[in-house]
């Protein structure tokens, strides 16, 4: 296990230390093939009354949407589910099921959040700076932050998310009918790109079609 999901010891703080440092790691700038080839949605979820963690992943052609590759992997919870460390639990699962595709993708969305964290570093950051894959996270609430200019009904109308001064991330009106996404880098994409990467997916449904089939492939998260 790399040093990005390293082995539960109990010490919290530890945890809290390494994720700062790992934090820094994170790059808010365009660095995904151009064009992309593929994308993949990747999602986390809970089995066993939370002994298990079941990661998703739909692996896509980023011009026709076919389906690549679906696979599914299962791990034994190496830890509890932490506030704002939840990241640590649920990534080495993903790693797994990163591994059994047939490629990694070009650009990866995760449910969960990027910047949009309290420590600037949730599911989707740590996804993508511990496997270098381009990463977005897309999120159905928030965590932190909160939105100073109300949000336009019309389908794609997306504005930012702050925490004091900084932007963290956007709400993005993927369906007028539906409650905003929340949505923020991961890892190698910019802040600008983020949700117009996720609107190009969304063709329809309220998360962009690689998370949406993926949510689909998994259970209920217990």
């Amino acid at each position: 296990m790399s040093s990005a999901a390293p082995q539960w010891a109990g010490d919290a703080e530890a945890l809290r230390e390494l994720q700062a440092s790992l934090a820094g790691q994170v790059e808010l700038r365009d660095r995904f093939a151009q064009p992309l080839r593929s994308i993949a949605g990747f999602e986390v979820g809970s089995e066993d009354e939370g002994a298990t963690v079941r990661a998703v992943a739909v692996l896509m052609d980023a011009d026709t949407l076919a389906v690549l590759d679906r696979q599914t992997a299962h791990r034994p919870a190496s830890m509890p589910a932490l506030p704002g460390l939840r990241s640590f639990r649920e990534l080495p699962a993903l790693l797994d099921v990163l591994a059994m595709l047939r490629h990694a993708p070009d650009l990866a969305f995760v449910r969960g959040h990027g910047s949009a964290h309290p420590q600037r570093f949730g599911i989707a950051a740590h996804f993508g700076v511990a496997s270098g894959v381009p990463s977005i996270g897309v999120a159905t609430s928030t965590l932190t932050g909160e939105a100073r200019m109300a949000l336009h009904e019309m389908r794609g109308a997306f504005t930012p998310l702050r925490d004091g001064r900084q932007q963290i991330g956007w709400l993005l009106r993927s369906r007028p009918d539906c409650e905003p996404l929340v949505v923020s880098p991961g890892h190698r994409v910019a802040m600008a790109a983020a949700p117009e990467l996720v609107m190009r997916f969304a063709t329809g449904n309220r998360l962009p079609e690689p998370l949406r089939l993926a949510g689909t492939q998994a259970s209920p998260m217990a």
